[in-house]
């Protein structure tokens, strides 16, 4: 019974343990939770993959897909459809996504499936692409890295994350045919004013909304500037997904690695460079996007031919590198790959313009830039405080910093000079610099401050480096070849393990990738340095033209010889690359480059022979050259720098701060001229030559007043013919200049044409000044015409040109459609109220000139009103000047009215007109409404008391004039008191000039009381009012309490002495008057006005005088104490006493 219930029991399924089903359960739980782990991770593939699906399924593919996913029933026809249906290719791949993912694993698997199996481009770029890219960028990341410190600048402005490239539209004929460093100096290291900047974040993206990105990128700049330093940055940028995100391979070649390839296909060189990326064809393919960088195309061997290269156009067929190169740029090979490359101007050039799509050049330093490198790389101040005056003083060291790469040699070198503790001098030439550096870079691994090493420590192997060293640099400066195989180093006995000691480190830069080891020397102008060693030393003893590298040549015996011969090479090549060369060899006979290269070259005694006849021989070159100065030209006075044999050159920059050339330019002056203009001080801002020059002067120095950026021609009695010639100069491409004064010349119409010509292609002219001339209506006519077309120019100057009505149309006719002319002057010119009628209908519809001169004009009330007209609808025109028009109240009523209602002109010059006391009560009421003009000028016009009351009553409320000029109006004490009432509770006005209105002793009280309570005044001028001494005093008082006067004329005012010793003791206290004149002619006179008829002793004249000044400083500028009667020992002792407490003073006795 027992067993029966027990059995009972476990048949119950009630009192059972229903594992069985437990286990089903547990497995029926399990399979299907790994189905959804299953469809869940095809669903995860698919949004993994998302964007490379949209990115790289082409339609062939798609149409595959779609075939497949149909023929194992996972589509059917109706989401075929609805595929096809959905738009354009990335659609219809979401439409094909958003299906697949609603379905189950089955749909998944079998889309998934497909692409893994498929071996076709598109799947392989699905699969591989992600992991690729990382692995690239890893590389390559870990690759630059290593750099980044040689990158890097210490002051982070000057990093190239915060700095732009230049967008040009070409390369100068400056840049193509002439050597860096005289690029630099023409340039004084400025860049062109028109130039557009751009990020290097932007260097691959269209500059406009409906452009395309560019395929060929071209980056510029002079050696040193770095171009290296700038792909690398780039690079490492896009490794960290700073920018170019969509990028999906960067490929960076330099010239140097591929200098050691023969003949190799696309895929294979970028396997070769970069072999973790396994499979080039996807690379290079057409649907990732694709950067060759190429830099350094001066260091290629090859020259590139793109007329008569070999088509190819397929990335698998091994060509020439040089060929490979060229195809690849032209657009034959890999057509949908970008290009960048970078390269100095000259050889970027070679590459034909029509394929490159954007040309950028890479700024070098300015002077503030050179300031900060110097601030931050030098951790002691003094040295930056002492080296920068120095560059100052030494003007071509300055230009030159403007290269980075320079910057640094300069700054360690000079450094080094002054850590040595002795007590040479810093250096003054190009030559001294780089010997020291040489110097220095021999002692590397000596700390400085100890003994210096012993001269006969550096012969040997130092010695023996450096001459096959200069030996290679010359050899390879003759060959443009700049990067030099261990092979190469071999060839000239130099063994490469010799270049880790501390002057071949110092001197030749290794550089390693996967597939070459090259050598460079530091900076282009240190292997032009040693180069000119090797000459200098070989020279004197060599038997052969050593611009022969075989014995194969005539004789040719002794330095003067060698000599010769280097310079006629330098004279006769045409894209100067001998320039620097031969200036370090004549600088090699300096006596400041002996000591530093003691022990490192055999230079010989220095008996100073050799450096005479330089001298005499390059002075020789100057007369007898060609008659237009070129740039070889002036490296010749570049040579007699570097020789330190000045005295042409002192004598010349003498002239030209003197403006005392005219008549003494002969050949030899305008070479040495041209070569100022380059690096005299004189000419960094403006390049002065008035009364200088001649039509055979101009003609001579064309070529270097190219790149002068003001240029002031003035008083040359320059024809029409010289006009010709500045047509030329102005419209060349190469052309810097910005201003140019042509005033006080005899140029007619003819040649205001050759101007106007220019002005149609002159992209860099922003200023015109052609005052005096006599171009009349006719001239006026063709310069109009070039300024409706000019988009540059933003000031003309036509002042006294007789162009009358005629010309006035013209140049309104200009105003209506030009958009850049801000300043336009056309005083003198008789144009009459015709010709304002034109101008004020043309002010109408111009929204950009802001300042307009009419003086003297006849423009009569007419005119006037014509201009008040427009000025109730121009509100851009900021400045109006009608000074000596005729002007009556009728022409005043119009202009009050119109300023009624103008809220924008700030500056109105009505000097000298006829304008009475109802213009002035009309003026009034104007500054009651018009609170914006700032400066009004009402000098000699016939107010009188009642016009300057009204004018005084609404400037009690008008807060916005600042300026305002009342003199000669024959104006008396009631006015002037009503305008020192206003002053008392004016806020604003700054200047009031009350010149001769008679004032009187009761004006001058006034205006001293309210000089008590005004807080803003800055310049008073109360000359020829009669203040008299009690008007003296009052004003004594005033300055004692007054804090905002800084300048106060009261000259002509019969002070007196007492006067004179109240405003004197008055100043002791006011520590704000920098200004103060009175009493003596155009001079600034403190005291003694009235000593001579006074006859005041030397001995009271001291007395009073002398406490006057012991806590005086800085207030004013000029003393005069002539004709005063005070003896020699009086004048002595106020003059020390002024020197003493006013050092800024200067006395005139």
């Amino acid at each position: 019974m027992e067993r029966r219930e027990l059995y009972d029991s476990i048949l119950d399924r009630s009192k059972r343990i229903m594992w069985q089903d437990d286990c089903y359960m547990d497995l029926q739980t399990t399979s299907s939770s790994l189905a959804s782990q299953t469809e869940n991770k095809d669903l995860c593939w698919i949004q993994k993959h998302q964007e490379q699906l949209q990115r790289f399924i082409t339609t062939s593919f798609l149409d595959g897909i779609v075939t497949h996913l149909r023929r194992v029933e996972v589509l059917t026809a109706t989401e075929e459809t609805k595929i096809k249906e959905a738009g354009q290719l990335q659609d219809q791949v979401i439409m094909l996504t958003t299906i697949i993912s609603g379905k189950d694993s089955q749909g998944t698997d079998a889309f998934r499936g497909f692409i893994e199996s498929s071996d076709s481009l598109p799947a392989q770029l699905i699969i591989n692409h992600d992991s690729m890219v990382k692995e690239h960028k890893e590389v390559l990341l870990r690759q630059y890295e290593q750099h980044r410190d040689r990158d890097s600048v210490s002051c982070p402005k000057l990093n190239i994350s915060s700095r732009n490239l230049l967008l040009v539209d070409g390369l100068s004929d400056l840049q193509q045919k002439e050597h860096d460093l005289m690029q630099v100096g023409v340039t004084r290291g400025g860049k062109r004013n028109h130039l557009r900047q751009l990020g290097l974040a932007k260097l691959l993206e269209p500059l406009t909304r409906v452009s395309l990105p560019p395929r060929v990128s071209v980056t510029v700049g002079v050696a040193g500037i770095g171009k290296t330093t700038w792909v690398r940055h780039f690079v490492r940028q896009w490794c960290q997904g700073a920018y170019y995100t969509d990028v999906s391979f960067i490929l960076p070649f330099t010239f140097c690695e591929l200098n050691s390839l023969e003949k190799l296909s696309a895929e294979r060189l970028v396997k070769m460079a970069f072999p973790h990326l396994t499979d080039p064809s996807l690379v290079l393919s057409s649907s990732c996007r694709t950067l060759f960088i190429l830099d350094g195309l001066d260091e290629f061997r090859c020259t590139l031919n793109f007329s008569d290269a070999a088509s190819c156009n397929d990335p698998k067929k091994e060509v020439s590198i040089d060929d490979l190169v060229t195809n690849l740029i032209r657009g034959n090979l890999l057509p949908d790959v970008a290009v960048w490359v970078t390269a100095r101007p000259g050889v970027a050039s070679l590459i034909p313009g029509g394929l490159v799509d954007r040309v950028t050049e890479i700024p070098g330093f300015s002077q503030k830039d050179i300031q900060l490198f110097l601030d931050h790389h030098f951790s002691e101040k003094e040295y930056a405080n002492k080296i920068w005056p120095h560059l100052e003083s030494h003007n071509i060291l300055m230009v030159m910093c403007y290269i980075p790469g320079i910057c640094w040699i300069v700054a360690d070198t000079l450094m080094y000079i002054m850590q040595s503790g002795t007590q040479e001098s810093l250096p003054r030439t190009f030559t001294e610099l780089f010997a020291h550096f040489c110097s220095m870079k021999a002692e590397v691994g000596e700390p400085r401050g100890r003994e210096p090493v012993k001269i006969e420590q550096l012969h040997g192997g130092n010695r023996k480096l450096l001459g096959n060293l200069g030996r290679l640099a010359f050899y390879g400066l003759l060959k443009h070849k700049y990067t030099f195989s261990e092979q190469d180093l071999r060839a000239y006995g130099i063994d490469p393990l010799l270049t880790q000691c501390s002057l071949g480190a110092g001197v030749l830069v290794r550089e390693e990738s996967v597939i070459y080891t090259t050598f460079r020397f530091t900076h282009l102008t240190l292997q032009e340095f040693l180069a000119a060693t090797f000459y200098h030393v070989s020279s004197k003893r060599a038997i052969f033209d050593l611009f022969s590298e075989s014995t194969m040549s005539w004789p040719k015996i002794g330095f003067q010889n060698h000599f010769r011969s280097a310079l006629q090479h330098s004279q006769q090549a045409e894209d100067g690359h001998l320039d620097v060369f031969v200036r370090f060899l004549t600088g090699l006979l300096s006596s400041g480059v002996v000591k530093p290269l003691a022990g490192l070259l055999a230079l010989g005694k220095d008996d100073g022979n050799q450096k005479a006849w330089a001298a005499g021989f390059l002075q020789g070159l100057l007369v007898n050259g060609g008659a237009v100065v070129s740039l070889r030209a002036v490296n010749l006075a570049y040579c007699l720098q570097e020789l330190q044999h000045t005295e042409l050159l002192r004598s010349v920059e003498e002239g030209l701060q003197l403006r005392s050339l005219a008549g003494k330019l002969t050949r030899a002056h305008c070479v040495v001229l041209g070569y100022l203009l380059h690096v005299s001080p004189e000419c960094s801002e403006q390049t002065n030559l008035t009364g200088s020059l001649t039509y055979s002067t101009v003609k001579c120095l064309l070529p270097q007043l190219l790149y002068c950026s003001h240029l002031r021609l003035e008083s040359n009695q320059f024809k029409d013919d010289v006009m010709e010639l500045l047509g030329s100069l102005l419209s060349a491409k190469d052309c810097h200049i910005q201003k140019i004064s042509l005033a006080e010349n005899a140029i007619s119409s003819k040649g205001a044409k050759a101007l106007s010509r220019a002005l149609l292609v002159n992209r860099t002219l922003m200023s015109l000044n052609l005052r005096n001339n006599n171009i009349g209506s006719k001239g006026a006519k063709f310069l109009a015409e070039a300024l409706k077309m000019n988009q540059v120019l933003v000031s003309v100057n036509f002042q006294n040109n007789a162009i009358e009505e005629e010309g006035a149309r013209a140049l309104a006719e200009v105003l209506q459609c030009n958009r850049k002319l801000v300043s336009l002057n056309l005083q003198k010119n008789m144009i009459g109220a015709g010709g304002a009628k034109r101008i004020a209908d043309a002010l109408k519809a111009n929204l950009t000139l802001t300042k307009l001169i009419l003086c003297s004009n006849q423009l009569g009330d007419k005119g006037t009103i014509a201009l008040a007209e427009a000025l109730t609808v121009n509100h851009t025109l900021l400045s109006l000047q009608l000074q000596s028009n005729s002007i009556s109240n009728k022409g005043m009523t119009a202009l009050t009215k119109a300023l009624r209602s103008n809220r924008g002109l700030l500056s109105l010059n009505l000097r000298e007109n006829s304008i009475g006391v109802e213009g002035a009560k009309n003026m009034a009421y104007a500054l009651r409404e018009n609170h914006s003009l700032q400066d009004l000028d009402l000098t000699a016009n016939l107010l009188h008391d009642e016009g300057v009351q009204a004018i005084a009553g609404a400037i009690k409320l008008n807060q916005g004039l600042i300026s305002l000029h009342l003199q000669w109006n024959f104006i008396k004490s009631s006015a002037t008191k009503a305008l020192a009432d206003a002053l008392a509770s004016n806020t604003v006005m700054q200047l009031l000039d009350l010149q001769g209105v008679s004032a009187g002793t009761s004006g001058a009280i006034a205006m001293a009381d309210a000089l008590t309570m005004n807080q803003t005044l800055q310049t008073l001028d109360l000359r020829g009012n009669t203040v008299g001494m009690e008007g003296a005093k009052k004003l004594a008082n005033a300055l004692k309490s007054n804090r905002s006067l800084k300048s106060l004329n009261l000259q002509e005012n019969s002070l007196g002495m007492d006067g004179a010793i109240f405003i004197a003791t008055a100043l002791k206290g006011n520590h704000q008057l920098t200004y103060i004149r009175w009493v003596s002619q155009l001079q600034l006179v403190l005291i003694f006005s009235y000593m001579e008829t006074l006859n005041v002793s030397q001995k009271s004249c001291s007395s009073r005088v002398t406490p006057c000044f012991t806590d005086f400083n800085s207030f004013c500028f000029f003393y005069s104490l002539q004709g005063n009667g005070i003896g020699e020992s009086g004048a002595k002792v106020i003059s020390d006493a002024i020197t003493a407490n006013a050092p800024g003073c200067v006395v005139d006795i």
